[in-house]
């Protein structure tokens, strides 16, 4: 269970790839960048929170960090005392706002590539040319953001529930981008694949199963508060089947005709 909290600190490490389609330059060569910023990304960050906690671990020790609330600001407020701490609040602070920054550019790629594959979701797909960024699919964002904190403010425990909301959805998610890997290969083999699966079919069977261990533990965590980010999922379904069938007609030559 303590890992549907520690995986959600890495969170976001795979929004870099939602940029690939605005990597400079022309076919898979252009792409591969991606690969080595992923593999990069991933190790620097490792690399600096496994240094934070080890400062944690011989500042406050296991009591002092299980007793914190602001874990960060009282390490600090032991060394240098209280302005120190008002300090290090600051940087947390704005280390969030750039954090979250990243995350509204990265995110509202996903809502744009919804309204590019399916034309009855369109207007999602509106890409402002003078700011050079799609602006429907920010403002959609934003929209459902403000819901989801709107959520965690209505309830007893914010943080808590905005996790019991999102981390099922979110490692169900992972767990299929693993298995479309297994699925596109067969019906497509002989399509060129811009980025190379290392030691395949081993490297995704691990995601996979990862993955579904974690969807199963974030379950178990959550309980019935699951169900909330399974419902709004659930509601998406019926999307789907509007859109499927909007293209459908479109596709109908009789209609076309």
């Amino acid at each position: 269970l303590a890992l549907v909290f520690v995986m959600l600190t890495y969170g976001g490490w795979n929004e870099a790839a939602y940029l690939s389609a605005e990597v400079r330059g022309d076919g898979a060569a252009s792409r591969a960048p991606i690969a080595r910023v992923l593999f990069v990304g991933i190790g620097v960050v490792t690399a600096l929170y496994l240094l934070v906690n080890l400062a944690y671990l011989r500042g406050l020790g296991h009591a002092g960090m299980a007793a914190s609330d602001a874990i960060g600001a009282d390490l600090v407020r032991a060394i240098w005392g209280e302005g120190g701490a008002k300090l290090v609040a600051a940087l947390i602070a704005v280390a969030a706002l750039t954090s979250l920054n990243a995350t509204v550019i990265t995110g509202a790629r996903t809502n744009h590539a919804l309204g590019t594959d399916f034309p009855r979701l369109g207007p999602l797909a509106h890409w402002d040319g003078r700011r050079q960024a799609p602006v429907v699919a920010l403002w959609v964002q934003g929209a459902i953001a403000l819901a989801l904190v709107l959520l965690g403010a209505l309830t007893r425990s914010g943080f808590g529930t905005l996790v019991e909301f999102t981390a099922p959805v979110f490692w169900a998610f992972f767990a299929l981008t693993g298995l479309a890997v297994f699925r596109l290969r067969r019906l497509d083999p002989a399509r060129p694949r811009p980025f190379r699966v290392p030691l395949y079919p081993l490297t995704p069977v691990a995601f996979v199963a990862t993955s579904l261990y974690m969807l199963w533990s974030s379950l178990n965590y959550s309980g019935l508060g699951a169900f909330v980010g399974v419902a709004v999922l659930a509601a998406g379904v019926p999307v789907l089947w509007y859109c499927l069938a909007g293209e459908r007609q479109d596709s109908d030559p009789r209609r076309n005709a």
